[in-house]
């Protein structure tokens, strides 16, 4: 058992106000008794976040910053360059345009598939093809993300996009054909349906998950593959750190408890904990029962290794 834990700590001052707060006893047991590894270190400006370089790496896919392949991994496609196309609502502001932190509201398949028939032709133009994947995300081909560093939507969310902004000639065609889309769905009838009910209107896309895979593709490192950790997410782009607070208690009952649960087993078991930085995994093997009893008076604060990340 693998857990991978993303936005386990996030550099805000809610978040470090937050922290103290926690009680994370099945957290506090597990890094007495696992063994940390060196630090994956960043820093909160890289394109791609930490849980997603740890990920991609126990999957074996090349960990260049904003070059993961996950788009080209979720096609299932060996040959051509993909994105994720994520469509998205845009906060306009006199200084700056925000991508909204929370996730489309009531965005039905049908007005998914409405809204990529609109827009189908405009990519086509570029010569990029668009599938869809789900209705908050489809898929994309075409040679403008060949070799085209993006954000992660996981870093975009609830900031500045122009902080986010991909560089370079290829990244040119595509911010203008963000500009055709925002007119294009401003008036589009799924957007007169959604203000009707007074729901944020799909007024742009965001590009992430770009790149190819790998000519020669590399085996996975051995070992559990990672159990990827959603619970934290949602609050910590929200910013809501009363809500991270209780669902990392709820995720310290839970998972926590279960991974501690495998490793008094004797069973071996691995932690990935990823904060806007760093990544830290910690893992064991199967111990005899004296050394595991030993861990019991080796304990740490959680919250001195969360807020390191």
């Amino acid at each position: 058992m693998h857990l991978l834990i993303p936005f386990a700590f996030c550099r805000s001052e809610g978040c470090g106000a937050a922290l103290p707060t926690l009680k994370l006893p099945h957290l506090e047991k597990l890094l007495a008794r696992l063994t940390p590894a060196p630090l994956d270190q960043g820093d909160e400006f890289s394109l791609s976040p930490p849980h997603e370089r740890a990920l991609a790496r126990a999957l074996a896919l090349p960990v260049a910053d904003g070059l993961i392949p996950w788009a080209a991994r979720q096609a299932q496609a060996p040959a051509g360059a993909w994105a994720f196309i994520t469509p998205c609502h845009w906060q306009v502001g006199a200084r700056h345009i925000a991508m909204s932190g929370a996730e489309l509201p009531d965005f039905s398949a049908p007005q998914s598939h409405a809204l990529l028939a609109a827009m189908q032709p405009f990519f086509a133009e570029d010569g990029i093809t668009l599938q869809f994947d789900r209705a908050n995300r489809w898929l994309a081909c075409g040679a403008a993300f060949d070799g085209l560093a993006s954000a992660a939507l996981d870093r975009v969310a609830g900031r500045d996009i122009a902080d986010w902004m991909p560089r370079g000639a290829t990244a040119a065609k595509l911010q203008r054909l963000q500009s055709e889309m925002q007119m294009l769905l401003y008036t589009h009838p799924v957007n007169e349906a959604r203000s009707a009910r007074g729901l944020p209107a799909v007024n742009s896309f965001w590009f992430s998950g770009t790149g190819a895979l790998p000519a020669a593709p590399r085996q996975p490192a051995s070992g559990p593959a990672p159990l990827l950790v959603t619970s934290l997410r949602a609050a910590a782009l929200t910013q809501d750190w009363a809500a991270w607070a209780q669902a990392w208690q709820a995720l310290d009952a839970t998972e926590c408890a279960a991974l501690l649960a495998a490793l008094e087993q004797g069973e071996i078991g691995a932690l990935t904990l990823c904060g806007e930085r760093h990544a830290q995994t910690l893992s064991a093997p199967a111990q005899p029962y004296w050394k595991r009893l030993m861990t019991m008076f080796n304990r740490q604060p959680a919250s001195e290794l969360l807020e390191t990340l």
